[in-house]
C-alpha cells in the first residue's frame, strides 16, 4: 500500500472479506465483540472461547494476515482477543468450521514440515500453507475477522493504540473542522 488508503478503499475491501467468510458482523455485533475483549484484557483474563493452543494457532495466522513491519500488526492491535469473543458470541457453527479448518492446517503443517504447530514454523513456511489454502471459507473467515479486529473501535478493545486507524491515514477526533477528510480538502483547494 503506497500512502494513506481512502474510505471507499476500505469499504470496498471490507465487503470483498465478508463474503469469503462464515462470519457476517455487523456494527453492534463488532462493538460488542470489542467491549468484552476490552474487559477481558483489563481484567487480564484469559480466553473465554478459544483455548490456549488454538489462541496461539488463530494468533500466528492472524499475524501472517496483517503482519508487523514499519507499523504494528494485528498482534499489537490485540486482534485474537476480538476474535476469541466474537467466535464466543454463539456461533458455534463458525467456531466448529474455524475448529476443522485449523486441524486441517495443522494435518498440512505436520505432512509439510513435520511439526505439530503453524506458529512454530517460521514466516516464509507459514506463507507458503497460507497461500494454499487462501481460497477456502476457514482462510476468508479468518481474514476478516483479523481485519475486523484491526479497524475496530480501541475504546472497546479493537485496534489496540490505533494501529488500524495509522495505517488508513485516519485521526481519531472527537471534533471534526471543513474540511473533514482528503475528499473535502481536494474539493476546497481547486475553490470549489
Amino acid at each position: 500500500m503506497n500512502g494513506p488508503m481512502s474510505r471507499r478503499a476500505l469499504l470496498a475491501l471490507t465487503a470483498r472479506l465478508a463474503k469469503q467468510s462464515c462470519i457476517v458482523l455487523t456494527l453492534p455485533m463488532v462493538l460488542s465483540g470489542c467491549e468484552r475483549a476490552r474487559q477481558s484484557a483489563a481484567e487480564g483474563a484469559l480466553f473465554s472461547t478459544l483455548n490456549s493452543d488454538e489462541a496461539s494457532e488463530l494468533a500466528a495466522i492472524a499475524s501472517r494476515i496483517l503482519p508487523s513491519d514499519e507499523t504494528p500488526g494485528a498482534n499489537e492491535a490485540g486482534v485474537i482477543h476480538f476474535m476469541d469473543h466474537v467466535l464466543g458470541d454463539g456461533r458455534d457453527d463458525e467456531l466448529a468450521l474455524l475448529r476443522v479448518g485449523l486441524l486441517e492446517l495443522q494435518a498440512m503443517v505436520q505432512q509439510s514440515f513435520n511439526t505439530p504447530t503453524f506458529a512454530s514454523l517460521d514466516s516464509s513456511q507459514q506463507d507458503e500453507l497460507l497461500t494454499r489454502i487462501e481460497s477456502t471459507q476457514f482462510f476468508g473467515t479468518m481474514r476478516f475477522l483479523t481485519v475486523a479486529g484491526m479497524f475496530a473501535l480501541p475504546e472497546y478493545g479493537g485496534s489496540a493504540d490505533l494501529p488500524g486507524y495509522r495505517m488508513i491515514g485516519f485521526e481519531s477526533r472527537h471534533f471534526w473542522q471543513p474540511p473533514f477528510g482528503y475528499y473535502d480538502a481536494d474539493y476546497a483547494a481547486r475553490g470549489e
